[in-house]
Parts: C-alpha cells; sequence; structure tokens
C-alpha cells in the first residue's frame, strides 16, 4: 500500500498536469482569435491602403491642366471658348418633343 505521501504527492502533480494544460489550450484558442484578427484587420488595411493610393491618384490628376478641364466639364459643365456644345435629348413616343 502506498504511503500518504506519494498519494498527495501524485495528486498534485496530476493538478499542476491538469492545470497546465488547460492553459495551454485556452492559449491556444487565443492564439487562433488574435491571428484572425490580424487577418482581417490586415484586409482592411490592405483596403483602405488601396483606395488612398486611388485618391492620391485622382489628386495628381486634378492638379494637371487636362485634370482641370476634365473635372470643369463633367461636374460644371463648361466648355473651351469656340467650343460647339449639342444637347442630345431622348424623347419618348408619348411626350412631345422639347427643342432648345
Amino acid at each position: 500500500m502506498p504511503r500518504l505521501r506519494w498519494i498527495i504527492a501524485a495528486a498534485l502533480v496530476l493538478l499542476l498536469l491538469f492545470i497546465a494544460g488547460t492553459v495551454y489550450t485556452f492559449e491556444c484558442r487565443r492564439i487562433g482569435h488574435l491571428n484572425a484578427v490580424v487577418r482581417e484587420r490586415s484586409a482592411v488595411l490592405a483596403d483602405r491602403e488601396r483606395s488612398v493610393r486611388e485618391y492620391r491618384e485622382k489628386v495628381n490628376f486634378y492638379k494637371t491642366k487636362e485634370g482641370t478641364a476634365h473635372l470643369a466639364r463633367e461636374q460644371y459643365n463648361l466648355a473651351f471658348p469656340g467650343e460647339r456644345v449639342y444637347i442630345i435629348v431622348n424623347a419618348s413616343s408619348d411626350s412631345p418633343p422639347v427643342y432648345p
């Protein structure tokens, strides 16, 4: 019959092993969760870097004369002096024609 000291020592060793195993599994789960968060945030960061790059390209384009002319034509309906502007009216069959 084993002595009481050996039984207590074995119980303590088993208790420490179970505690260490539990801590190990919790830490592995936590590492997995943190890896998922890092992947998600890396994707968000890459998307934002891509949008910043696109905005910088637009800013560089609109700094040029061609960019300014494009912006004036597109948003403000401006034209160069002496340039003809044609207005195309798409009239449906049930409405009377409209001439500017």
